[in-house]
């Protein structure tokens, strides 16, 4: 072979090969940014490694602040309300305007009701932002993802899938979860009650106990995937489980006992907004709150979960309770005063759905309670008020 054929024929080899190499950088340089476009950020960007730290509540009405629009309760429907009402915006004190708006922002059109006294908007724990994920009426199957079987709930995505967004975009430090008493329909068993004691129909707790016991399985069972649903969220976010707290936050009771009830007849009604008949009374405090905060949390153990019980923390300042008061034109203060909203028909003052929530000073004793609990880094505690005393004064006791 000639040599001119040789040097022509090596040209064309190191021409393939400078191609071949080529192509090969390419291809490398596209599956660099496809991999960089799909990606989450590095840790140093977003998510656990974010310099903007946040806390976040997950759940139903409790949560999310429903009721937070009131200070105490007051039989007065005009202006301020003596001064409970806290969406009231009036000039001379004469001309008023209500709009829920001014504290539950734009969720008061959607009916989420999250309130800005919300448990984790009053939680005293120093972080940037306070985000509030929860939505009153919501349900397990509205915490978990959309892929998982999850729903979306007042026109907002699941939960979870909430979460994730905000996990991967700031550095989540705690995230509390309050879930499952919509799932046994307690609210609507505690109005039920209301009915029969108005329409004079007799005692209804036999009917609504059976019915909440009936339904607690399944509650329990979209309990359990609720905390794997947030567990799996915060992973995928790239969360080790030593970055981030995880507390399961229970419920508290609207009413008291029959024997601290400061109404005995047609009053119960038309003065304090509480009408229950005794054994009522004694039912929701005794026997269904507890059995709904005991199931969530033998679930939360089982989980291996933290738990903050707060089945105490309204005492001595539910609906009718004797040792609270009406609000009158002296004007409302936490210590004399109701922290739970009454039944309300929603015909004069805000909406039936606020009745049986804790209000404004509710709100801020539980994120009191919040705070105390992310100062525990392990065990499960109930937290309680100090009677006599504002929501400030709330403690904490370690349980078994």
């Amino acid at each position: 072979m000639r040599r001119e054929h040789i040097v022509t024929l090596a040209i064309g080899a190191m021409a393939k090969s400078h191609a071949k190499h080529r192509r090969m950088v390419v291809i490398a340089l596209a599956a660099a940014l496809i991999a960089a476009a799909i990606s989450p950020a590095r840790p140093s960007e977003a998510g656990p490694g974010s310099s903007t730290t946040a806390i976040v509540s997950l759940g139903d009405s409790f949560i999310s602040g429903e009721a937070g629009r009131w200070q105490g309760n007051s039989l007065n429907m005009f202006g301020t309300r003596d001064g409970t009402d806290r969406a009231a915006s009036c000039v001379l004190g004469i001309f008023c305007s209500y709009d829920a708006a001014r504290v539950y922002g734009s969720t008061a059109s959607s009916g989420c009701h999250r309130s800005d006294v919300a448990t984790i908007k009053s939680a005293g724990i120093s972080v940037n932002e306070k985000i509030n994920l929860a939505c009153s009426g919501a349900q397990t199957k509205n915490i978990w993802r959309a892929s998982q079987g999850g729903q979306s709930f007042k026109g907002e995505a699941p939960q979870a899938d909430q979460l994730l967004t905000v996990a991967q975009q700031k550095n989540v430090k705690l995230v509390v979860l309050t879930i499952m008493a919509n799932d046994v329909g307690f609210a609507d068993h505690v109005i039920n009650c209301a009915s029969a004691w108005v329409l004079g129909l007799g005692a209804c707790n036999q009917a609504q106990q059976a019915a909440l016991e009936a339904a607690m399985p399944a509650a329990k069972d979209g309990f359990r995937k609720s905390i794997d649903e947030v567990r799996a969220v915060m992973a995928a976010a790239g969360y080790s489980p030593s970055q981030w707290r995880f507390v399961i936050a229970g419920y508290s009771s609207p009413i008291p006992a029959a024997s601290n009830v400061r109404y005995s007849g047609s009053d119960r009604w038309w003065t304090g907004g509480c009408p229950f008949y005794d054994a009522d009374f004694n039912w929701a405090k005794n026997t269904a709150t507890p059995y709904i905060i005991d199931s969530m949390r033998s679930v939360a153990t089982e989980k291996g979960v933290q738990f903050l019980d707060v089945r105490d923390a309204l005492n001595g300042h539910e609906i009718c309770h004797k040792s609270s008061s009406l609000v009158g034109s002296s004007g409302p203060n936490s210590i004399a005063h109701e922290w739970v909203r009454w039944v309300n028909t929603g015909c004069c003052q805000g909406d039936a759905q606020e009745s049986v929530h804790p209000n404004a000073y509710g709100q801020r004793a539980i994120g009191k309670c919040v705070s105390l609990i992310y100062a525990k880094t392990s065990g499960n505690w109930t937290c309680k008020n100090t009677p006599g005393q504002s929501y400030s004064a709330m403690t904490l006791t370690s349980i078994p």
